[in-house]
């Protein structure tokens, strides 16, 4: 089967059966693009912000079903107030100046994380993120999850004490505890398995993403750093995917 066909441009463009359907990225390596300039991490993080608009809308237009990217962990918190400062303000901005937008193209945001549990002086970016939420509840197209203050392992116990929770009230039978019903307790809830996780700027570790979604998806490494990673990247990426051989435990 071919990998490519010919959009209306006459450009290549990846055949829409042979994607995933949910992608997953570790956007990184926004520090040391900035440093690699001499500018201050403020600034990769800025470039970082281009790179994932771009990345959004082309995951749209292949008809990529689902896009979850790792924001912000329960781990960065412990960067430079001036650095999370910044950090929160992109936020602020992107969804203030974005949400028209992706409302138009139909994309469906959803925030994964406790929000909620953010530190005070973050109310106008709390209030910003639910906004989006509700005003993108019914749209039908991609499916974009945004995992901000986020943690696999927190996300885990959630689920778990969300469960014992239910068996102690008599809603549910403990031995009844399967995995669908697990992962219904899951922010994930309702989205298609995560097949493809990408992470860029060279590392090769998961850091607490994801943890119990990704057991069987196919993971791709680059070295690109995230305000480098760009359609043809990406596309690259894609391409790999196509030629895995998938086998979740069979042979």
């Amino acid at each position: 089967m071919a990998l490519f066909g010919k959009d209306e441009t006459g450009s290549m463009e990846l055949k829409k059966e042979l994607l995933p359907r949910h992608v997953a990225i570790i956007m990184d390596g926004n520090g040391r693009w900035a440093q690699k300039r001499g500018m201050p991490r403020s600034f990769g993080h800025k470039a970082g912000v281009e790179a994932l608009r771009e990345i959004i809308r082309h995951s749209d237009h292949l008809g990529i079903e689902a896009l979850t990217i790792y924001a912000f962990s329960t781990e960065n918190w412990k960067r430079s107030a001036e650095e999370v400062g910044a950090l929160m303000g992109l936020l602020l901005e992107y969804f203030t100046k974005e949400l028209d937008e992706l409302h138009r193209e139909h994309v469906r945001i959803r925030i994964i994380g406790d929000i909620d549990d953010m530190p005070k002086g973050l109310e106008k970016q709390q209030q910003a993120l639910y906004n989006a939420m509700e005003r993108t509840k019914e749209n039908t197209g991609l499916k974009l999850n945004i995992a901000l203050n986020y943690g696999g392992r927190q996300e885990i116990v959630r689920a778990a004490k969300a469960l014992a929770r239910k068996a102690k009230d008599g809603e549910i039978d403990p031995a009844a505890i399967d995995m669908e019903l697990f992962e219904s307790e899951l922010y994930t809830a309702d989205l298609p398995e995560v097949d493809f996780m990408i992470r860029t700027s060279g590392e090769i570790r998961l850091s607490n993403f994801l943890l119990y979604q990704l057991a069987y998806a196919e993971f791709y490494q680059t070295d690109v750093l995230w305000p480098d990673f760009d359609k043809k990247a990406y596309d690259e990426a894609l391409l790999a995917y196509t030629k895995r051989n998938r086998r979740f435990g069979g042979v």
